[in-house]
């Protein structure tokens, strides 16, 4: 068999196509929750903690002696600060916790609405069988 007939039979199989679809899928999804993050929840985070923006909340770890308080993030790198942006990281934190509670209740809702198979009827047990060669062997 060629290698391009393999690779044809390969992609063909549909769990291939499958994983492409949920990643495709996923990438969509994973803008979505990037943008409710960063459009409605962290402003309204922002909003009860008396206008905190997370997005530029930073530590200088030193490279720059000319970042004054408040400058925001892009500025601090821009002047060659080595930063420790940790509202970033709170954002994506964020990201990553509704990403990962929307796929658990997807996950469960899809577990609710396919339930398992039947289990298949047990056969004899291993005495039974026992038991049926020891008396064919009689015989």
């Amino acid at each position: 068999m060629s290698m391009v007939s393999e690779f044809k039979e390969f992609v063909n199989k549909g769990n291939v196509m499958d994983l492409a679809v949920g990643v495709i899928i996923g990438a969509a999804f994973g803008k979505i929750v990037t943008a409710l993050t960063d459009d409605i929840i962290m402003p309204l985070i922002g909003a009860i903690f008396g206008g905190l923006d997370f997005s530029n909340k930073y530590v200088v770890l030193g490279g720059a002696d000319t970042v004054t308080a408040g400058m925001p993030l892009a500025g601090a790198r821009a002047a060659g600060a080595n930063v420790l942006a940790w509202g970033d990281m709170v954002s994506v934190i964020l990201n990553f916790l509704i990403l990962a509670f929307v796929i658990f209740q997807l996950v469960k809702f899809a577990n609710r609405m396919n339930p398992p198979a039947a289990a298949a009827p047990a056969g004899p047990s291993e005495v039974e069988l026992l038991t049926e060669i020891r008396d064919a062997l009689k015989k």
